[in-house]
């Protein structure tokens, strides 16, 4: 009972307000003055009399935690129901309407939909999706609202676009869901039946033969020998036949499928078009029989036939299949080698297989000796060898032999991996320079000498002859820089000419470039140990071979020897060389060269090698790296990075720190080169590094650096030769002695 509304019996409904606000109920539109806030709220956002709010999205009950939004919360999680809606079918006897099944998805994190229909096989119709993923609006009259996860629920009929579809069931999370939001979920509805789909399956079984039938089972064949090929090598001479010749084969048996290809292998220049298959695979019948008619070849033979023809009647098979047609085709037991096989009415001969092949025959058949091949190539040694036209003049050799080589010429191809490994980096020039004097006995010419420059990157040949001072004679590039043809050789050939290499250069030996003869009487230190390092390729550079060959020569003569090289001791145990020398060439006479002692004589003396790297040299490869790239330390700002990077303003820097420094400038220089150079700069005891050094070796423009006499690697005409042999002063005969006749007996 209420209240009646008098003094004191009535509550202030504003006790605890706080809102007053008011909704926008009213404007204009399209210059009319009307309602437009029907669905807005009251003051302070109460409902006004007889108003019902809509929910614009789903309402999920306030749980505990804390207060996430719905697109965060439900993120992934999708609502899924079994529903299905029936489409009328039209002028047609088998079915009048049509029941189709379907799958929809409810995203809780934005109240979208998305309606499914499964595929079905030979179904005829569009499947897939029908409604994508979007909020469905509800029919009319509540076209205004959309559908909310309470609309949801197993028995309820959804009209989507026209199509009513009735939710028959869900999956456990979606029933689950459901009963956490206080909602009691239906028991689950059988769909109904498709008549077509009855119609279907009936007809489909009414096709299946009601008889038994015989059933081949091939799988386990197939499970077991797929990927397995036999491979036969195979030959069919058609020599018989005009314009036939001798046809190579390759015959592949498919041990899965009992079924058999042939190829045709077809050599170069044949004449014959390179088809892809001799024989298309499949079985292969041993006897060639004539084409049969239609129907006389069956599995089974019909014996009578009993009632009308068409339906109603009825026939009697034969089950012993005596009227059957066999057909016998090859199979792996025979193919051996040595077999003639019917292709078709060719002769083919088998006449070798692979290894595979032999393994299968020794394990299933046990069969191994009688799986030797049958020659039917010819040797390729009896091939007469193809002879080439001879050189015409015009080019190079090798480029005129390219235009042999096909009818499309191309420029002869470069050994560039040799190019690579023996070009010049940093220090190392890879290239063997030697001193050579006129084999002739003009006196104008005797005392000239030449400069022999060898590359070993590409086999070429420089030749430069010093200019000496009022001699007549101006010096310069002799021969050009290319490869030098041995002598004796007839200039238009079928055969390639022969070239100077590396092997054909030592001290001692006589080369001919271009009619002029040349003796080389010495070669710099890099050429010695060169050749002493690769003492595999030079063989007069092969201290082993060398003993050996002088033990040979001085068989039996240990004590005279001895006593000559006594004679002749200074005191230490040690000859000069110009006296071990001569004891040589009297001892050996020509048998051995002038490379082949100054390598004895370098092995056996006792100067101490000198490895380390001049500073000079050092700088000067540095400098001309830079100049030939044109970087300058200034205009790079070298000295700025690195005065930055010092702290302290000491001069001193850490030498991995200026590493540093320098590749983040790019500095054209290999890192080894560079930190040579940095180990030959002033370092103090903390290890850091006087850093205005290197910047001194590095100013190729303020501070150049003169290349020295002894380098290298500058350019081969401004190489002087130096007396190698001044380096080996004396030899120490004992240890020759005992290398060559072993150790002295008592």
């Amino acid at each position: 009972m209420a209240l009646p509304k008098l003094p004191g019996n009535s509550f202030n409904p504003n006790l605890g307000k706080t809102r007053y606000h008011k909704s926008h109920h009213f404007d204009q539109r399209n210059e009319v003055s009307m309602l437009v806030g029907d669905e807005k709220p009251g003051i302070g956002g109460q409902p006004l009399l007889g108003q019902k709010m809509k929910a614009k999205n789903s309402v999920f009950p306030r749980g505990e935690g804390s207060n996430m939004p719905a697109w965060v919360a439900f993120d992934r999680q999708v609502l899924c129901f079994d529903a299905y809606f029936q489409e009328a079918v039209y002028e047609k006897r088998e079915e009048q309407y049509r029941i189709r099944d379907s799958k929809i998805y409810f995203y809780l994190e934005d109240d979208s939909i998305q309606v499914i229909e499964p595929r079905l096989k030979n179904s005829g119709i569009p499947q897939g999706t029908l409604i994508r993923r979007h909020r469905i609006p509800k029919p009319p009259p509540n076209d205004d609202e959309f559908y909310t996860v309470e609309d949801f629920n197993i028995g309820k009929e959804l009209n989507m676009y026209s199509r009513i579809f009735k939710i028959t069931g869900c999956d456990e999370f979606t029933h689950n869901f459901l009963r956490k939001l206080g909602v009691r979920v239906n028991i689950p509805e059988q769909q109904p039946a498709n008549p077509y789909s009855k119609y279907r399956k009936a007809m489909d079984e009414s096709m299946q033969p009601l008889r038994p039938y015989e059933k081949h089972d091939t799988l386990k064949q197939f499970l077991d020998h797929d990927r397995h090929v036999l491979r036969f090598y195979c030959f069919w001479d058609d020599t018989d036949e005009m314009f036939g010749d001798p046809r190579e084969l390759i015959l592949h048996y498919f041990l899965a499928d009992d079924t058999i290809e042939i190829k045709e292998v077809i050599p170069a220049n044949s004449g014959r078009d390179a088809v892809p298959m001799f024989l298309k695979r499949g079985q292969l019948p041993k006897d060639v029989v004539p084409l049969k008619q239609p129907g006389e070849i069956t599995d089974r033979t019909i014996l009578n036939v009993f009632g009308p023809t068409g339906h109603g009647g009825r026939f009697i098979l034969d089950s012993l299949k005596t009227g059957a047609v066999k057909v016998q085709f090859y199979d792996d037991r025979d193919l051996t080698i040595g077999t003639v096989l019917n292709v078709w009415g060719r002769k083919v001969t088998i006449c070798d297989c692979d290894d595979f092949t032999r393994e299968y025959y020794r394990t299933k058949y046990g069969i191994s000796d009688n799986m030797q091949p049958i020659k039917y190539k010819e040797d390729h040694a009896s091939r007469l060898p193809r002879e080439m036209p001879p050189f015409n003049g015009f080019g190079s050799e090798e480029d005129s032999l390219c235009s042999c080589m096909g009818l499309l010429p191309k420029p002869p191809k470069r050994d560039f991996i040799k190019f690579m490994e023996k070009d010049r980096r940093g220090l190392d020039s890879n290239v063997l320079r030697f001193l050579a004097r006129m084999d002739t006995k003009k006196p104008i010419d005797i005392d000239r000498r030449f400069i022999i420059s060898y590359f070993l990157s590409d086999d070429t040949i420089l030749v430069f002859e010093p200019p000496v001072r009022n001699s007549g004679i101006i010096g310069g590039k002799f021969l050009e820089r290319s490869r030098v043809k041995k002598p004796d050789q007839e200039p238009y050939s079928t055969r390639l000419s022969e070239y100077y290499n590396a092997r054909n250069l030592f001290v001692g030996g006589r080369v001919e470039f271009n009619k002029h003869p040349f003796i080389l009487i010495d070669c710099d230190e890099y050429a010695f140990r060169y050749m002493e390092r690769n003492n595999n390729e030079f063989s007069q550079a092969n201290i082993t071979a060398i003993v050996q060959k002088l033990s040979q020569v001085a068989k039996d003569r240990r004590e005279e020897i001895s006593r000559l090289f006594t004679s002749l001791d200074s005191g230490a145990g040690l000859v000069s060389y110009e006296q071990f020398q001569q004891i040589i060439v009297t001892l050996a006479g020509n048998l051995l060269s002038g490379h082949e002692i100054m390598t004895i004589a370098r092995y056996y003396s006792p100067r101490e090698q000198n490895d380390q790297v001049d500073e000079n040299i050092l700088a000067y490869v540095i400098q001309d790296m830079l100049r030939k790239h044109n970087w300058d330390i200034s205009i790079n700002k070298l000295p700025d990075v690195l005065l930055q990077a010092d702290a302290s303003k000491g001069g001193y820097l850490d030498p991995e720190r200026v590493m540093t420094a320098c590749k983040a400038l790019h500095v054209p220089v290999p890192r080894d080169i560079l930190w040579t150079l940095i180990s030959k700069c002033s370092i103090n005891d903390q290890g850091l590094l006087k850093y205005i050094d290197l910047l001194t070796y590095m100013d190729w423009k303020n501070h150049p650096v003169v290349a020295p006499p002894t380098y290298q690697g500058m350019a081969e005409e401004g190489w002087r030769p130096q007396a190698s042999t001044g380096n080996v002063s004396s030899i120490n005969y004992s240890a020759l002695l005992q290398d060559v006749f072993g150790p002295p007996t008592e």
